[in-house]
């Protein structure tokens, strides 16, 4: 094959849950040298700001892959449940917290995002997020930077 390979992910939803898949697929793109980019938008911002990256949460109310009543996800309690068994799990497969995979991902060559709409929506600045963000750019701008690119929406 004699064009690049290219990846791009838009992450649009900032529960701990979700942080994972983009992160886990930016990684193994670098690591098989494909140009990786990651996008955060609208709830995926979480994820890329200071002050939420390291407390990000499981919410089991409304997810289906829990296998519970959904009277019971929304008991007292379960969310700090499902977030503690998740983060142990994690743990588990040697894997690292959000913040450190960020940091991760950001020295293998994967860019990283925020998206300017959800940024001004959020009344989040430049120096709200974490360091490793390369940018605030629009949605144009990334899909710009996206052509060619095998497109991944989490």
């Amino acid at each position: 094959m004699s064009e690049e390979r290219k990846l791009a992910i838009i992450c649009s939803k900032g529960s701990l849950d979700m942080a994972y898949p983009g992160l886990v697929l930016a990684n193994a793109a670098r690591m098989m040298g494909i140009e990786a980019d990651l996008f955060f938008t609208f709830w995926g911002m979480d994820i890329i700001t200071k002050d939420k990256v390291d407390h990000l949460k499981v919410v089991p109310v409304g997810n289906p892959a829990m296998h519970m009543p959904q009277f019971v996800g929304g008991l007292p309690g379960m969310t700090d449940m499902a977030t503690t068994m998740m983060k142990k799990e994690i743990e588990k497969l040697d894997m690292p917290p959000v913040h450190e995979f960020l940091e991760m991902v950001h020295d293998a060559g994967c860019g990283i995002w925020a998206c300017r709409m959800a940024a001004d929506m959020m009344h989040l600045k430049r120096e709200d997020l974490v360091d490793e963000v390369d940018d605030i750019i629009g949605a144009m701008e990334f899909l710009e930077k996206a052509e060619g690119a095998q497109l991944l929406f989490i």
